[in-house]
């Protein structure tokens, strides 16, 4: 069967230079290439599309291309424990310049990797379970969801046998490892959509239905979700799937998208866009000639969205036992602070680690008599906070042109930085999600904020300097929506001030307890865009 797609595929013409070469070579097979060739001779023995195929390994090249790496590591569902923090802290520790990020999609990143490291990285992260394979490519990437799963009074069932399933039956399966582009998948059963569901390729909310007089707690299934320079908002199948379901409808439905979807434009290859061509109903249609007639929708379960934001201590659904939601501020740490959250995990939970898409973490399973204790860990005081101040709590960046070979800005500085102005320059008892992303690639979810930044570049007299366009109005959830961007190209040496005033007349203009994408959702853009206006003729 693989054989006669690619029989199919190498006859088209039309093929962009990426679905050549992985006609040639599989994705998966750089694997080896590094460990065997590249690793013994070295980074200019890498030959050119073996570079590109370097992301089915979980690796980047990292900015300024002259001989390092970016590689991600999958942390499926966002749970991990404290064995396998330590083992990451360590590779960074060894061969990352000790910097460890959490990313928007809950995995771990590292910086600062040759390409001699990568053999006995794999390795390191192969003894405690865990891989940086397919974390990156045109394959199924790290799968996201509830990095509370099995402890959430919020959530209809524990997904952490589903993830693990999907994980086992997606990872380095080359049935699935030549997909036309990127492909993310969620799985949550949070009723506040922990798993951002409507931003992915494939995604699992809760849902119940009566089948055979017998209630049945399952899923609803959305497909074509995705963001970069052309959103989309994912898209309900009429669908209600059983757990037991899951893995083999994901399946057939990343079939469909595999042998139908776009591959002759690398901008025009997601699943959104093949979404968008054909409707729902065809892409069903499509989808039942693999698995048979599936059942069709029930009651949405989903009540609404918390962003990914669990600060401070909470009971869980196990009596006696509390989950401590922490800060990371824009989800950077050094490896003695992930050795310390190893550290807390152990003492005063069950050893295990949730990684959240609001580059933050918890700790899980704490039992009541070690609650004060734990309170008073100088690391709480210092760095991971319990309460973060309002700005610096809601905060997210992507990893910028520090790192970023598309980012054309800093972001990861500059957003702690701003957040930071803020919190000392305003005063917001409710909570505002600012997100900051150096390109239109959108790996900070700038879409989804309530108010997103985006780094472009602005002449003036003294040369090209760091600006950002401002979008206002973003959320996801029963209301989703993107937000919009208004007519300003703000300097980022104007940004606090601009931003600051901004949310001044926010807090003037709204009604009581409203929150910022419902006050531009009510006083519409317009309105938003004719303040920022009186506050640049001032700046």
């Amino acid at each position: 069967m693989a054989a006669d797609r690619q029989w199919k595929w190498a006859n088209d013409p039309k093929l962009n230079k990426m679905e050549i070469a992985k006609l040639e070579k599989d994705g998966l097979d750089v694997i080896d290439t590094i460990i065997n060739k590249y690793a013994v001779e070295g980074f200019d023995s890498i030959e050119g599309m073996d570079m590109d195929r370097f992301k089915w390994a979980g690796v980047y090249q990292q900015k300024p291309k002259d001989g390092y790496f970016m590689m991600r590591v999958r942390v499926p569902g966002g749970i991990m424990t404290s064995e396998q923090a330590r083992v990451m802290a360590q590779i960074a520790k060894d061969y990352g310049r000790d910097l460890v990020d959490v990313t928007t999609r809950q995995a771990i990143q590292f910086h600062w990797l040759t390409v001699q490291s990568l053999p006995d990285i794999f390795e390191r992260l192969a003894s405690v379970g865990m891989s940086s394979f397919e974390a990156c490519g045109d394959c199924p990437r790290t799968i996201v969801g509830n990095p509370l799963a099995g402890i959430d009074p919020n959530e209809v069932m524990d997904t952490r046998p589903i993830v693990d399933e999907m994980e086992r039956f997606f990872l380095m399966n080359r049935e699935y490892s030549n997909l036309p582009r990127k492909y993310k998948i969620s799985i949550s059963a949070n009723v506040f959509n922990t798993g951002h569901a409507e931003i992915n390729d494939l995604a699992f909310t809760p849902a119940k239905k009566v089948i055979n007089g017998e209630e049945v707690i399952g899923f609803h299934v959305w497909v074509g979700g995705g963001l970069s320079a052309k959103p989309y908002l994912a898209q309900k199948l009429n669908v209600f799937c059983r757990p037991e379901e899951v893995v083999r409808v994901a399946a057939a439905i990343t079939e469909v998208y595999r042998d139908n979807g776009y591959r002759e434009k690398r901008t025009h290859a997601r699943i959104k866009f093949l979404i968008a061509d054909w409707g729902v109903e065809k892409f069903l249609g499509e989808l039942v000639k693999i698995t048979g007639e599936l059942e069709t929708v029930g009651e949405d379960l989903t009540k609404g969205w918390n962003a990914g934001y669990f600060y401070g201590l909470h009971e869980q659904k196990q009596e006696g036992l509390y989950y401590a939601g922490l800060s990371v501020p824009v989800g950077r740490m050094n490896a003695e602070e992930l050795v310390e959250l190893a550290r807390l995990a152990d003492v005063y939970g069950d050893g295990t680690i949730g990684a959240c898409n609001s580059q933050n973490v918890l700790i899980r399973n704490i039992s009541s008599d070690k609650v004060e204790a734990f309170k008073q860990e100088a690391i709480l005081q210092e760095r991971f906070k319990l309460a973060p101040s309002t700005f610096v709590a809601y905060s997210v960046a992507c990893t910028g042109n520090e790192y970023c070979n598309l980012a054309v800005v800093e972001t990861k500085e500059r957003m702690r930085s701003l957040a930071q102005y803020l919190d000392d320059t305003v005063d917001l008892d409710t909570p505002l999600r600012l997100h900051m992303v150096g390109c239109p690639n959108s790996c900070g979810q700038r879409q989804i904020a309530d108010i997103g930044f985006q780094g472009a570049l602005v002449k003036t007299e003294q040369g090209m300097v760091d600006a950002f366009d401002i979008h206002v109005g973003g959320t996801l959830g029963i209301d989703a929506r993107f937000n919009q961007k208004l007519k300003a190209r703000v300097k980022a040496d104007q940004l606090g001030p601009v931003v600051a005033q901004m949310i001044g007349v926010y807090k003037e203009e709204r009604l009581e307890n409203e929150e910022y994408w419902k006050y531009v959702d009510r006083v519409g853009v317009e309105h938003i865009q004719a303040t920022v206006d009186r506050i640049l003729v001032t700046a």
